[in-house]
Formats: C-alpha cells, sequence, structure tokens
C-alpha cells in the first residue's frame, strides 16, 4: 500500500521513528497499528528533520488484503488531526518503495521577510527581518542547477571505519526563489477604523527547490547561504566558489527548519543512479 501524507511537524522529533520521542511516523505507525490489529513494517520516501513539515510525505508497508481504504484514511485522519493526515490511500506493487522507486524530490521553504514577525506564519515560515535582494538570490541560486557534488551544504554522513565516504554528489532539477503574492481576502479592518481595509503585506518569500536526491540538511543550508546573498553578504557567484571548495565551512549558516516543507516525490523516469 501507499500513502500520501501531509504533516505539520512542529511539535515532533522529526518523522523517522526514535525511542522515547513523538515522531511522526511513530505516531501513525501505531494509529495504523491500532486500526488494522496487525504489526507494520513502513518505508518513507524523506526522513525530515525535526519541526520540518510535509506535504507530499510517501510512505509504503504491506497492509492486510482486507484493508478498508477509506475506512483506514478517514480513521487515521481523526485520530492524528490536526497534526497528521493522510492525502490518500491505495493499493501498489509488491516492488513499490516509497524510498527506492523516487526519482527526485521537491521542497519547499518559505521565508516571512518583513520587519515585524508574523505570528500566523511562525510555524510555517523562517522570519527574516531584513532587506533582501531576490534576484540575487535567483542569480546565485542558478548555479546550483545540474549535477555537483553538494558536499559544503550537506552534513556529512557517519560511515563505519574503513567504510568509502558516501557520495554526495546530486543533480540539481530547480532552484527559485519567488514572492508569494497574499490571497484576495487577507484584508482586515484596521484597529480603531473598521472601514478601513489593510492587507497582509507582500511579504512572504518562497523558494522551490527539487533534485534527484537530497542529503542531510541540504536544502536549509542552501537556503540560509542563498539569504546571505540576498542580504549582500556574499556575491551571488561565490555559490560556485563553495560548490568547488566541498567545505561546509564556506557555505552560510543553516536555516531553521519551521520553513521547509517536503512539497512532493517523483516516481516518473529512471532513477538517475541506477
Amino acid at each position: 500500500m501507499a500513502l500520501l501524507v501531509a504533516y505539520d511537524g512542529t511539535d515532533f522529533h522529526g518523522f523517522a521513528e526514535s525511542k522515547g520521542v513523538a515522531t511522526v511516523m511513530g505516531t501513525m505507525r501505531a494509529t495504523l497499528q491500532q486500526i488494522l490489529q496487525v504489526e507494520l513494517e513502513l518505508t518513507a520516501a524523506g526522513r525530515t528533520d525535526a519541526g520540518v513539515h510535509g506535504w507530499g510525505q510517501v510512505v509504503t508497508g504491506r497492509f492486510p488484503a482486507h484493508a478498508d481504504l477509506e475506512r483506514l484514511r478517514t480513521s487515521v485522519n481523526r485520530m492524528c488531526a490536526p497534526a497528521i493526515a493522510i492525502r490518500s490511500a491505495e493499493w501498489a506493487d509488491d516492488d513499490f518503495d516509497a524510498r527506492f522507486s523516487a526519482t527526485s524530490r521537491a521542497y519547499r521553504y518559505d521565508v516571512w521577510n518583513h520587519p515585524q514577525p508574523n505570528p500566523l506564519a511562525a510555524r510555517t515560515s523562517w522570519h527574516v527581518p531584513y532587506d533582501v535582494d531576490l534576484d540575487a538570490m535567483n542569480q546565485g541560486a542558478a548555479h546550483l542547477l545540474g549535477q555537483h557534488d553538494f558536499a559544503s551544504f550537506c552534513r556529512r554522513p557517519k560511515v563505519a571505519e574503513g567504510s568509502p565516504e558516501k557520495s554526495l554528489v546530486r543533480i540539481m532539477q530547480r532552484a527559485a526563489w519567488h514572492r508569494v503574492t497574499p490571497p484576495g481576502d487577507a484584508a482586515v479592518a484596521a484597529p480603531g477604523d473598521p472601514t478601513h481595509a489593510v492587507s497582509m503585506p507582500d511579504a512572504m518569500l518562497r523558494f522551490e527547490i527539487a533534485a534527484s536526491s537530497f542529503c542531510h540538511q541540504m536544502v536549509r543550508s542552501i537556503v540560509g547561504t542563498l539569504v546571505e546573498v540576498g542580504r549582500g553578504r556574499r556575491s551571488p557567484d561565490s555559490i560556485v566558489d563553495t560548490l568547488v571548495a566541498q567545505d561546509r565551512s564556506t557555505a552560510g549558516p543553516v536555516a531553521p527548519p519551521t520553513g521547509l516543507v517536503l512539497w512532493d516525490v517523483s516516481y516518473a523516469g529512471p532513477r538517475w543512479d541506477a
């Protein structure tokens, strides 16, 4: 079975199960087992960190043939609301695996770029109160496209002594910033003057990024670095030097997890490393 899952990661210690703490996968598996009365082994397309959210996370596992998919989805959504929701559930081929069948993943990162914080967006965005140059950030992001070793933007995975280091080469398919237009019904009455409407500031910036796969903290490191470009602390062309260096210390700070969402997982076409 394949489940399409959305979640607010704010109050979880990441997606993957971890003993003694609440995680998205742990909560969902316990709920599914309670409903189905069977032990389940589940696989996810991606392991998001604590505080990171998901809209298009995919989870697979072997479920009883008699399972009623609609009842299962409805029950989980009722029991896990509002933090976790199964958007869809469908039967899948036995050889389909949420992680190893994936050919690309896409993330979004939202930045609230305004002098004042926005309590309504605090759980799902990074508040950056300084002016940033969106064009410069996009110029820098363009250097990331194509196949590169992203070691400068990744937290190196631990490997057993004597084992070779894992490759951090990835193919970047999309990396671009744009300003999010507020919804048309965002106007509210100004305090003391109910006849004067005040619209939500046009202050949300969104970074959309897609690649063959991502290494640990890669998206957040890229976001933190590009925000420094936007603030004029480094040039757009410095991204080339950062890639070539293959040294984490040459990149900018890691952006907080709050603004990051695993948006979509694709299974179209062959894996790039097949």
